[in-house]
């Protein structure tokens, strides 16, 4: 079953494509797209392509620290 979602903010694109059928490279991605700004630290589009499997642990390392409650001596 395939399956793709988009979540769009004011400097960012969320893509997620997910084939469950599927265990080919590239079926199951998570991508981050810049969008161009009028930011000075934005000049131009950059994208991170990652697995689900390596969305999945940054979302855990996200939901760990994010907060500010947990620290780490790195």
């Amino acid at each position: 079953m395939q399956f793709s979602k988009s979540k769009r903010t004011k400097r960012f694109n969320f893509n997620i494509s997910r084939d469950t059928k599927s265990h080919k490279v590239g079926s199951n991605t998570v991508s981050i797209t810049t969008n161009p700004s009028g930011d000075s630290y934005l000049t131009s589009r950059s994208q991170i392509t990652m697995t689900v499997k390596e969305a999945k642990a940054f979302q855990n390392f996200l939901n760990s620290y994010i907060d500010g409650s947990q620290t780490t001596s790195n």
